[in-house]
Parts: C-alpha cells; sequence; structure tokens
C-alpha cells in the first residue's frame, strides 16, 4: 500500500479550521445533544472537521479526551442508514473498550436506523452473530474476534466506508497486529476512509499505520501536544518494600518492546535482574562486577537488539546505544538530577516517541520534584496497576493468542485435539484441578509473550540461563 507517511510525520500542510458545536450538520448537532454534549472539546474541534472532510489521518489522543466522539459523529453523515450491512469497522484492543464505544455508538444512532454490535472474545458468538447477520452497519471489536466472524463469514466487508484503529499502540502491545494483517486482507479493493487514533507514535504504530493508512496525515490531539518525537515522562508512588512486584506490574501492563531499567548500585542491578529471570522475563544485567567474557555476551546481545530487557547502572550503560528502546525504567531516581536527562534521553530518539517511567517512594519522590523544578520537565503521576489489572490484561492478551492459534489448526489438528475435550471439560469443573488448567495457560503466555526476542532474520536467540541467585528476595520466593 502506497502512502505518504514519513518516519516522522509532521501536521497537516493545509490545516483547517476548528468548529464548534453549533457548526456541525444538525444530525450531528443533535446526536452530541443526545450524548449530552454543550459544547465540543478541543480535540473534537480539531479533529471532527478532518474526518467529515474524508482525510485519512493518525490522531495523537490519550485515553478519555473525547476521541471516540470524533470518529463517531462523523459516521451519520458518511453511512447509509438504508443499507443493512457492515459499514464502518471499528478495531479496538480489550472487550471494555469495545463495550464502551459501542454504548456511544447506541447513543449516537438514537433516532436513526444506524446499528451497532460489540464483537470480543471470551463469551459466545449467538448475540453477535444474530446482530451481524441482521446487517448492523457499525462493527466495533477486538481484531481477533472480528477475524473469527470474517472466517466464518458471518459478515462481510465489501461494502465498508471507514475504519477506525482505536489506540493503536496498545492494540499491538496486546499482540493484535498479526490478526490486523489478516484482517486487512478482507478490506475491499475501493478506497475507504481510515483513521488511527494512538496515545503516543513509536516507530512500531508508525510503521503499522504505513501499512494501513493511504496517504496518512499526522494531527496531535494532546492537550499538551506532545508531539512523535517527545519522550512522555511517568512516575509511580509505591512502598519501598513493593518496588519488584510494581515493577513486574508495569511491565506487563506496558509490554515494552525493549527497555532498559536503571538502578543506582550494582547490587540492586543483580537483585533486580534476578527477579526478572525468574518471573520469566528475557533479563539481563550489566555492571562493573561482570567478567569481561559475560560483558561482551550481554553487550553483543545489545547491539544485536535481541535482548528485551537490560538492567545497568549509570556507568555501565554509559555510550550504550539500545535499537528501537520504547521504554526507561527507573527502578529509582539518580543520584545525580542531571543523570536523568541521559536516562530519559535514550527513548525516545529518531523521530519515535518514549515512555520515561519513574517508580518513587515517598522519600524519593521530593528528588523527582527537584528534577521537575531544575529541567522544567512535565510529570505525569499515574496509579499503579493492581493485580486484577494484570489479571484482565494477561487474560485478554491470552484468549486472543489462543484463539489466533486455534484458527491456524488444520482439520486433522482439530479432530486429534477433540480426544481431550472430555477432560478439558472435566478438569474446567473441579475446583481442586483448576490449578493444572492455570498452569498450562501461564506456561503457554510465557513462552509466547516472554520469549527471548529475535534476530531480524527470524532465527532465534537461545535463552540465556539466567544466573544462580545469592539472594534472590521476592523473585527467588516467587520461583518456588
Amino acid at each position: 500500500m502506497n502512502n505518504s507517511i514519513s518516519s516522522s510525520p509532521t501536521e497537516p500542510r493545509n490545516p483547517l479550521v476548528e468548529i464548534t458545536l453549533e457548526d456541525l450538520p444538525k444530525p450531528l448537532r443533535e446526536a452530541a445533544e443526545r450524548l449530552g454534549w454543550t459544547s465540543l472539546v478541543p480535540v473534537q474541534a480539531r479533529a471532527i472537521p478532518y474526518l467529515m472532510a474524508g482525510r485519512n489521518m493518525m490522531l495523537q489522543a490519550r485515553t478519555g479526551s473525547g476521541k471516540t466522539g470524533v470518529f463517531l459523529l462523523p459516521m451519520l453523515n458518511r453511512l447509509d442508514q438504508n443499507r443493512p450491512v457492515c459499514q464502518a469497522l471499528i478495531l479496538v484492543p480489550t472487550r471494555e473498550l469495545a463495550r464502551q464505544v459501542w454504548q456511544e455508538a447506541e447513543k449516537v444512532c438514537t433516532d436513526t436506523s444506524l446499528r451497532a454490535v460489540a464483537v470480543y472474545g471470551g463469551v459466545g458468538y449467538g448475540v453477535q452473530t444474530a446482530a451481524l447477520k441482521a446487517g448492523a452497519q457499525i462493527v466495533i471489536g477486538t481484531p481477533g474476534r472480528v477475524l473469527d466472524h470474517l472466517l466464518k463469514r458471518t459478515f462481510s466487508l465489501e461494502q465498508l466506508k471507514t475504519v477506525v484503529y482505536d489506540e493503536a499502540d496498545r492494540m499491538l502491545s496486546m499482540g493484535f497486529y498479526p490478526d490486523m494483517r489478516e484482517v486487512q486482507r478482507y478490506l475491499p479493493k475501493h478506497p475507504i476512509h481510515t483513521s488511527m487514533f494512538s496515545a503516543t507514535f513509536p516507530d512500531s504504530v508508525l510503521r503499522t499505520a504505513q501499512e494501513f493508512i493511504r496517504n496518512g496525515e499526522f494531527l496531535s490531539l494532546s492537550s499538551d501536544h506532545i508531539h512523535v518525537t517527545d519522550t512522555e515522562h511517568v512516575f509511580y508512588i509505591v512502598p519501598g518494600m513493593d518496588k519488584d512486584r510494581s515493577l513486574v506490574r508495569l511491565i506487563e501492563i506496558e509490554n515494552p518492546t525493549s527497555a532498559i531499567i536503571f538502578c543506582n548500585t550494582k547490587a540492586r542491578v543483580h537483585y533486580v535482574s534476578v527477579v526478572l529471570q525468574r518471573f520469566g522475563y528475557d533479563a539481563d544485567e550489566l555492571s562493573a562486577d561482570l567478567s569481561q567474557t559475560d560483558r561482551e555476551r550481554v553487550l553483543d546481545r545489545v547491539r544485536r537488539g535481541t535482548l528485551r530487557f537490560l538492567v545497568a547502572t549509570d556507568v555501565a550503560a554509559r555510550g550504550l546505544d539500545i535499537p528501537a528502546l520504547t521504554h526507561v525504567i527507573q527502578y529509582e531516581p539518580p543520584d545525580e538530577l542531571e543523570a536523568y536527562i541521559h536516562r530519559a534521553g535514550r527513548t525516545g530518539r529518531a523521530g519515535a516517541s518514549g515512555v520515561a517511567i519513574s517508580l518513587v517512594n515517598r522519600l524519593e519522590k521530593y528528588t523527582l520534584d527537584k528534577i521537575k523544578r531544575t529541567y522544567s520537565i512535565p510529570f505525569e503521576e499515574r496509579l499503579i496497576p493492581s493485580d486484577a489489572d494484570v489479571a484482565a490484561i494477561v487474560a485478554e492478551r491470552t484468549t486472543a493468542l489462543l484463539e489466533a492459534r486455534l484458527r491456524g489448526r488444520d482439520k486433522l489438528q482439530t479432530e486429534r485435539s477433540r480426544r481431550f475435550t472430555p477432560l478439558a471439560r472435566s478438569l474446567a469443573e473441579s475446583e481442586e484441578e483448576l490449578p493444572i488448567i492455570a498452569m498450562l495457560l501461564d506456561e503457554y503466555y510465557q513462552q509466547t509473550l516472554h520469549a527471548p526476542m529475535s534476530l531480524p532474520s527470524g532465527k532465534g536467540v537461545p535463552a540465556e540461563k539466567p544466573k544462580k541467585p545469592e539472594k534472590a528476595g521476592w523473585g527467588r520466593s516467587r520461583r518456588k
């Protein structure tokens, strides 16, 4: 697919003026009133004109900014209410977001003949299939379940007019890229209006945009106008004794392509690397205590871009350049304020965006405040994910991965697996046997999501054997 998106996109050359609620056509004003809007928020005022004009867009907008209305309202003008076929496809990363967008679409479509349906995994097909066959014009769903319905011929995209990729960065972190590519094969030959929304535009999202959007333009809708070349600065306040657990939960939620984790001491570097290794992550350490052989081994993986998580001190990481580094995680703030700039500056390079995350306790927060005042850095505080948050994300990813794998099985493999249906039912119905199922799912998830990264040629890199820990604290006890 030919397009004009560069690796460092710029704002539209022919910008459109912002609009007000009164400027909208009457059907759109009425829909806005049904949503309870009294005026357009800045995101909507800036972006709606581009989508109404039919321009293919990459839009940088954060969750909760009002972006859902940006792509739903223009559909009232674009879609044919008298044709009961799928005309709009909205791909989202999670079932929760699918439901949220569907609820908004239902409000927008009130008093019209347009109907919306949410399709996602983890639930039965019956209600979804009925709504699709009835001719819902707006289909909102996760890529995997949408692909399932396309394979089953439940509905068709031949009459599609517009496609939206919502929260593209999260969609990629969930592992949906292969399913997105497969869905693309079902898109019609005629031109369709395409838009992609993402909170950030790292290399992975930009490459995806190049594959999915024809002649796309970039528009930043963030309140602070963060552009793709900037780094997002985030911090979490966590109890000092809970940092290792917090780090693991953050990694699961963020799912970085690659990251460097900074610690202030060699002992802390070793501890953190062991915790990550014991939890199943492709991680290694770099500190002054390493032998030259081990140092060269780690550096070789860094140079080749095949090590996912590097844990290091500032001294050991000096001069390193890790390809496509999406995240810098500071397990503790640096002893010298200027070191923060050097740490955070390792991500968000070459036209990409990155995330710099700091884990601080109450006392360390004072150091972060000094860094903020000294360098005028716009830190954003976030709540640390809970175990329930992680469980929900892991369940969603695992379901998507398993459904994708099931789609790839041939008739013989499907017939062979039927032998285990009685056993699966028996295990699922017994509370005492649930640990067996949980173990199998855990092993599958670890092998699929946390296996060592591959070389660009596709040749796998054998997993490094983690060094035997001296005292690994939580990492060691969890291993037991």
